[in-house]
């Protein structure tokens, strides 16, 4: 049991600290530090004095690449520190009023005191990880913007019969062109990436063994389960992917149909559904699957987010054998 936990709310300029001692019914007011190399290196050397690096336990907000530098700080210091999502700190302490900074690292803080026997270590991913992760992330800036341009370029199209508009077009289509060949770039050094190690490669291939499964679905699998550590089991994952099915009754009043949370990484939510789409037409077993429960009288999205469940089970059963998947003869 740790004695100490240490709230801290993570912005781009500065991180907002609060001390709770479990042993005390209030925190210690909170403080402000820059957030850069040499204040955090400060903060952390002076909590490790006051409170002893067995006493500490360090939680924080999920802020994307703000916390990064805090989460290698605490690592070289080796400070057991959890990054926790900011949708569950809020709902986990109830009614609240009033927002800052402050007010969030001494809630934050009050969170992790309260909360100590759920909270799970975190590690940063090897630094290859990191680098496909922000690959992925400005391939899907690219791809966003592309959809704007191809909607733009819809629209002037059909103004183009009434108006000399070909200027705009040819622009467009270019800037196109452009994006396209960028994406395939980007494509190619995630490929690179995941050879150049030896373990996401292995990983890698296994999982594209399934059908429906490509570089996208693959590369985000292997990015959000930190190359299948961060997840023990499939269904962790459909949760955190959205597919998942939950009950939706209460009393004798409601009883409605199964439903999907609204809480998951969308992204990965869309791709598997895609995924799902491509392996119901090209799996034997999973057209199969597609039409006989189709014919049931099952809808045609409950049918996709199953098929969806069954690639994250065929992925992981990869992984865990170690060996690709082969579809049996129907």
């Amino acid at each position: 049991m740790k004695k100490v936990f240490i709230g801290i709310d993570v912005s781009k300029d500065w991180i907002d600290y609060a001390v709770r001692k479990a042993d005390l019914q209030n925190s210690e007011p909170a403080k402000r530090v820059n957030n850069d190399l040499d204040s955090i290196t400060k903060l952390c050397r002076n909590m490790l004095k006051h409170y002893g690096q067995e006493n500490l336990h360090v939680v924080f907000e999920h802020t994307g690449n703000f916390g990064l530098l805090l989460s290698c700080i605490l690592e070289s210091f080796n400070i057991l520190y959890s990054v926790v999502p900011a949708l569950e700190i809020k709902l986990s302490l109830g009614i609240t009023r009033g927002k800052s900074d402050i007010v969030d690292a001494s809630r934050i803080a009050e969170y992790a005191n309260i909360n100590e026997h759920k909270l799970k270590s975190t590690k940063l991913p090897s630094e290859v990880l990191l680098q496909i992760k922000e690959l992925l992330t400005y391939r899907l800036q690219l791809v966003k913007i592309t959809v704007q341009l191809k909607n733009s370029l819809k629209a002037h199209k059909i103004a183009s019969k009434i108006s000399n508009l070909k200027n705009i077009v040819d622009d467009i289509e270019q800037k196109l062109d452009g994006y396209k060949d960028d994406i395939e770039k980007i494509e190619t050094q995630i490929k690179l990436l995941i050879n150049q190690e030896p373990e996401l490669k292995k990983n890698f291939g296994y999982i594209t063994s399934v059908k429906g499964i490509g570089l996208m679905i693959a590369a985000y699998m292997i990015v959000t389960t930190n190359n299948f550590t961060a997840f023990d089991n499939p269904r962790k994952f459909n949760c955190y992917s959205g597919v998942a099915p939950f009950e939706h009754t209460s009393g004798s009043s409601i009883r409605g149909k199964t439903q999907t949370s609204n809480l998951a990484n969308k992204i990965v939510k869309t791709l598997l559904y895609s995924g799902a789409m491509s392996a119901a037409n090209h799996d034997p077993q999973l057209k199969k699957y597609y039409e006989r429960k189709r014919n049931e009288g099952k809808e045609h999205q409950t049918v996709i987010n199953a098929i969806a469940c069954k690639l994250i089970s065929r992925a992981f059963a990869t992984v865990k054998r170690q060996s690709n998947f082969v579809t049996l003869a129907i």
